[in-house]
C-alpha cells in the first residue's frame, strides 16, 4: 500500500473533457492529457484491501493494487511491467472498456472509487512516450504454424501470446486494415488509430505475419487453411444484427449501426468509401442506447446533424445503484456517455411501431409508442407519436455470429444464441479449430476479447506441444 491515508485525503480525479464547441468540430480524442503528478495521487487512493474485488471485477485478472502502488511510489517501468503481465493492450482497455473493476472497488462501498482506468491509460502512455515498448522475439521456435482468422482484441491478443510461445503466428483479416472493431467500429473521438498502428508495429517486429484484405471462405479456402496450419483461431466477433421488425423496415435510409459507423471510420482514417452514409442536415433517430448508439450519435453529431433523438426501450435507470445489482457487481444505472453532453435528445421507454417514407421510397417518418416496464413493454394508452427522420440508425445489438460465409462453411455448431460452441479449452466441434471473444461468448466488452485470447492461445499451445508456460 502507498500513502496509507491517501483514500482519506485525495480525491477521485480523471481527465478532462475537450470543451464540446471545440472537440465536435473533429475526430480527436475527447479527454485531455492528465499530468503524471496527479496520475499519482489516484494511485495513492488504492487501499491495497486485503480481498481486492478489483480483481474479480476485473475479467483479465489486472493486478490493479500493484500497480496502483508502483506508480504511486514513480516506479513506472515497474507498473507497466505488472500491467503487460495481465493485459496485452491496456491502451484499447484504458479507453475503451467501462471499468467493472472500478464498480468492483473496496472504497467505492461509501466513497468515489479509485480511478483504476484513468491510472492503466495513464501507464501506457507514459510508457509508450518513453521508449519502453518494445519487440520481445521468442528465444526458439517451436516449428508450428497457428492461423487467425480476425484481428480485432482478440485475434490480436492470442497472436501475441502464441508467437512468443515460439509459434508461427499468422493473422488474417477480411478489412483493408487492422484491428476489428477498434478501428472500423469505435469512433477516433474515443480512440483515435494511431494506438492501433503503434501495436501492430510491435507484432510485426515480433514476428507475426498479417493478411489483408483476405476475406476466408471467399478468397482463400477455410479447408485450406485447416491443411496448412497446425491450428486455426477463430476470433471473427459477433456480426449477426439485430433488427427492428416492422412495417416500412425497407424504406431506404434506414441502416445497421455497424454499417454506418465503419464508412465514417475509413473517411477519417482516409480510405475511399463510394455512397458514404451521412447524417449531414438530416433529422436522425438512433434505436438502441447502448454505447453503439452512443457512437452513432457522436458521428452524426460531427457530420453535422440536423437533428438527433436516441431511443431506448428500457425505463431510465436510476441515478445510483440500482438495488438489483449491489457492490461488487456491476450496477444498474443512468449513465452518459460523452457524446450525450454534445448533441441529442435521449428518451426512454419508447417503441418503434412503424416507418413511412416518400413516392421514392426513402424514409420520412417514424412512428412510435410509449411504454411500460420489461419483459412486457406494453404500449401506454394514447401515446403514439410521429417524428420526421431522414435517417435511421438501429443500434439494438447483434445474436452471434454472422452464419453467411465462413461459419456455414466451416460447419463449426453454433448454440441457441448464435456463438460457436466450445468445449472447456475453448476448442470447437472442428478438431483443430478453436474459437475466443465475441465469436464465442457473444458481443461483450473489450476486456472480455483481451481475456478470451489469451486463455485460448495457452489451450492452444498445450494442444501443439503439450503444456503450457502462458497465463491462464
Amino acid at each position: 500500500m502507498g500513502k496509507h491515508t491517501g483514500f482519506l485525503e485525495i480525491q477521485r480525479e480523471i481527465a478532462q473533457r475537450r470543451p464540446v464547441p471545440d472537440r465536435v468540430k473533429d475526430w480527436r480524442e475527447v479527454y485531455e492529457k492528465f499530468p503524471l503528478a496527479k496520475v499519482r495521487e489516484q494511485g495513492a487512493r488504492c487501499m491495497d484491501c486485503g480481498v481486492p474485488f478489483c480483481h474479480t471485477g476485473c475479467p483479465l485478472n489486472n493486478l490493479i493494487p500493484d500497480w496502483n502502488d508502483l506508480v504511486y511510489r514513480d516506479r513506472w517501468q515497474d507498473a507497466i511491467r505488472q500491467l503487460h503481465a495481465t493485459n496485452n493492450f491496456p491502451e484499447f482497455t484504458g479507453r475503451l472498456c467501462p471499468a467493472p473493476c472500478e464498480s468492483a472497488c473496496v472504497l467505492g462501498i461509501n466513497e468515489a472509487p479509485v480511478s483504476i482506468k484513468q491510472v492503466e491509460k495513464s501507464i501506457i502512455d507514459h510508457a509508450f512516450e518513453s521508449g519502453w515498448i518494445v519487440p520481445e522475439l521468442p528465444t526458439t521456435r517451436t516449428g508450428k504454424k497457428v492461423a487467425i482468422i480476425g484481428s480485432g482484441p482478440a485475434g490480436l491478443a492470442a497472436a501475441q501470446q502464441l508467437n512468443r510461445a515460439g509459434h508461427t503466428v499468422t493473422v488474417i483479416e477480411r478489412d483493408p486494415g487492422l484491428g476489428g472493431l477498434l478501428r472500423f467500429g469505435i469512433p477516433d473521438f474515443k480512440m483515435e488509430k494511431h494506438h492501433i498502428d503503434r501495436r501492430i508495429e510491435q507484432l510485426q517486429a515480433e514476428g507475426i505475419k498479417f493478411l489483408i484484405g483476405v476475406n476466408v471462405g471467399v478468397d482463400m479456402d477455410f479447408a485450406e487453411i485447416r491443411k496448412e496450419y497446425d491450428a486455426t483461431l477463430l476470433a471473427i466477433g459477433a456480426e449477426q444484427h439485430r433488427d427492428v421488425k416492422v412495417p416500412g423496415r425497407h424504406l431506404k435510409g434506414i441502416y445497421y449501426a455497424m454499417d454506418y459507423l465503419p464508412q465514417a471510420n475509413k473517411v477519417v482514417g482516409g480510405l475511399p468509401v463510394e455512397n458514404q452514409i451521412l447524417a449531414t442536415g438530416k433529422n436522425v433517430i438512433i434505436i438502441g442506447g447502448g454505447d453503439t448508439g452512443a457512437d452513432c450519435l457522436g458521428t452524426a453529431t460531427r457530420q453535422g446533424a440536423k437533428s438527433i433523438r436516441q431511443f431506448m426501450i428500457h425505463q431510465r435507470p436510476p441515478d445510483e445503484r440500482a438495488e438489483s445489482t449491489p457492490w461488487p457487481l456491476w450496477p444498474v444505472m443512468y449513465r452518459e456517455e460523452p457524446a450525450h453532453e454534445e448533441n441529442g435528445l435521449r428518451e426512454f421507454a419508447v417503441a418503434t411501431t412503424s416507418f413511412t417514407g416518400d413516392d421514392e421510397g426513402n424514409v420520412k417518418h417514424l412512428h412510435g409508442v410509449r411504454v411500460g416496464s420489461a419483459p412486457g413493454f406494453e404500449p401506454v394508452k394514447n401515446s403514439e407519436f410521429t417524428l420526421d427522420a431522414e435517417l435511421v440508425l438501429i443500434a439494438i445489438g447483434f445474436a452471434g455470429v454472422r452464419r453467411p460465409g465462413l461459419i456455414e462453411k466451416t460447419g463449426a455448431r453454433l448454440d441457441a444464441r448464435g456463438n460457436i460452441v466450445t468445449k472447456d479449452n475453448y476448442e470447437t466441434s472442428l478438431d483443430g479449430v478453436f474459437a475466443a471473444g465475441d465469436a464465442r461468448r457473444g458481443a461483450s466488452l473489450i476486456v472480455w476479447a483481451i481475456a478470451e485470447g489469451r486463455r485460448a492461445a495457452r489451450a492452444i499451445d498445450e494442444r501443439l506441444v503439450g503444456s503450457s508456460q502462458l497465463p491462464n
